[in-house]
């Protein structure tokens, strides 16, 4: 019976043991949970058991047998190596069996990874070509790819979240209104990355244009000679915008041609010309695929150079009021197109476009402004006194006549150099009198204080005579007859009123020294501060 017993209780130890065995064996799957294709990769089991035999099995979604290996009490890890596929990806787990016991492990979830290639960059609009201030949307688009960053370059730059004037969001990269700034070269990469290492595939350069919004166009026009004929040659041009363009000329409202501007936003027309004669109204037309702009109107008459020729004088002169320069300045009473010429002591200027090395004026120094119609003299000397004349004939008739004006004497002396010399001189020496502003206020406050001082003094003076002079005087009585004063008394009283009378002399003339001296200070320290 005891024996019976004693079984019963080794079978139910037994039986314990290997229930609490079973439970014990939890196995540890670890491998990577992303991979290229067509790369390998390594899965490792392991389980703690006290069997000396363990088998692992790798199974792939539950039901896919990868690989089995049996383990040893010297080598318990279990390695599975897989090459990657395409049904690669899927849930791994891994089995533990030692004896009767059978343990599950953690799972893994493998994903391949693809990575980019054919990587492109489109634009939205297509091709990339936009005007100034509004927006471009440009992709990088990849045949194959997954999981995949993408990095954006700007003329060889990258372009990064802090770059002024993109947006990158996705495989996108957005410009909103967008300025000549953003006109360049584009191309982007797109990568994807497993366990640190890195597939690259990159796009070809794409090229953003900007164009700039044409301004109103311009029109003018000179006139040459070809042949026995007169021409005008017409020239339309914007000052902005971005090629190309057509460009149409407009004569009374009529098309008479047209030209298309394809490197700079101007063009060129020739019309037949009678001087003298009225040809008409002429504008410029504008066209791009999206503006359409008229220039304004100007007159085809040119006026041949004739009336009278006025020269005028104007002395130019310092701060320091010393003559530095003069300007003499030809007016032609009518002509289009003047061309002018100067003469000095009846000896013609040079111009500066026909001045050379050989070139020896008389003059010592002059310049011209406004297509040689004014000459400045801009160092005076005593060589530089005589005659002046001006005269005028048809810039595009080289043989025509002169209109002459009449002659102007510029007289620069010595004397009036040295004048003028010493007049900043004595000027300089007036200024260096002055003082400074802050020393003339101390004056002035100074020439107060004493001022008052002494109105102070004469205040209590006169508060003190009259103390002194009023028990001498009686009191009037109206009731009483007329008071008869006695000769001393009459002469004391005279006295007292002689010095009351030099008093109030010496007050009036102390005031009037002191206000001629406040306001000589005031007017000196007025002049400090203009000068």
């Amino acid at each position: 019976m005891n024996c019976h017993k004693l079984l019963a209780i080794l079978a139910l130890t037994c039986l314990l043991f290997k229930i609490s065995g079973s439970r014990s064996l939890r196995p540890m799957l670890n491998g990577p949970d992303m991979a290229f294709l067509n790369t390998k990769v390594v899965f490792q089991c392991f389980a703690h058991s006290s069997s000396p035999t363990i088998i692992y099995k790798l199974i792939r979604d539950g039901k896919f047998l990868i690989g089995i290996h049996v383990g040893h009490k010297r080598d318990r890890n279990a390695t599975f190596s897989l090459k990657v596929k395409a049904a690669s990806a899927g849930l791994y787990q891994c089995t533990a069996t030692a004896g009767r016991s059978t343990g599950v492990s953690n799972r893994i979830r493998l994903t391949l990874v693809t990575p980019a290639s054919n990587t492109r960059v489109t634009s939205e609009p297509s091709p990339p070509t936009v005007y100034e201030g509004s927006g471009i949307i440009l992709r990088c688009d990849a045949d194959r790819g997954s999981h995949l960053f993408y990095t954006w370059f700007f003329n060889r730059k990258e372009v990064t979240p802090s770059t002024s004037g993109f947006h990158l969001t996705g495989n996108q990269l957005l410009m909103e209104g967008v300025t000549p700034e953003h006109a360049g070269t584009y191309y982007c990469i797109a990568w994807s990355v497993v366990q640190d290492i890195r597939r690259f595939s990159t796009s070809t350069e794409v090229t953003v244009t900007v164009k700039v919004y044409a301004s109103k166009p311009e029109i003018s026009f000179s006139v040459f000679k070809a042949g026995g004929s007169y021409h005008s040659n017409i020239t339309c041009w914007s000052s902005r915008g971005s090629p190309p363009a057509t460009f149409y000329l407009l004569l009374d409202d009529k098309q008479v041609g047209s030209v298309v501007a394809s490197e700079s936003l101007s063009a060129w027309f020739d019309v037949a010309l009678v001087i003298g004669l009225d040809m008409g109204d002429a504008r410029c037309r504008l066209k791009t695929d999206v503006q359409d702009l008229l220039s304004e109107f100007v007159t085809l008459e040119v006026v041949p150079v004739g009336g009278r020729l006025k020269l005028e004088v104007d002395y130019l002169y310092t701060a320091e009021s010393k003559l530095a320069a003069a300007r003499l300045s030809c007016q032609v009473s009518r002509g289009t197109f003047p061309h002018f010429s100067w003469l000095f002591n009846n000896s013609v200027l040079p111009s500066q476009s026909h001045m050379d090395s050989h070139s020896q004026p008389s003059l010592s120094q002059f310049a011209f402004d406004d297509r040689t119609q004014t000459l400045i003299l801009t160092k005076l000397g005593p060589e530089d006194s005589g005659y002046y004349r001006c005269r005028a004939r048809d810039s595009f008739n080289p043989s025509g006549q002169w209109v002459q004006s009449a002659a102007v004497l510029v007289q620069v002396t010595d004397q009036i150099l040295n004048m003028m010399s010493q007049a900043t001189s004595c000027s300089d020496t007036l200024q260096s009198l002055y003082t400074s502003p802050f020393e003339s206020i101390a004056l002035l406050f100074c020439c107060f204080f004493i001022l008052i001082l002494a109105v102070g003094f004469i205040c209590v003076y006169k508060m003190f005579d009259h103390s002194q002079a009023s028990p001498d005087i009686p009191a009037a009585n109206p009731g009483s007859a007329p008071l008869h004063l006695s000769e001393p008394e009459s002469l004391s009283v005279a006295l007292q009123a002689q010095v009351f009378f030099a008093d109030q002399e010496v007050e009036n003339q102390v005031n009037i020294k002191l206000k001629t001296a406040q306001l000589s200070l005031l007017s000196s320290h007025n002049t400090g501060l203009l000068s």
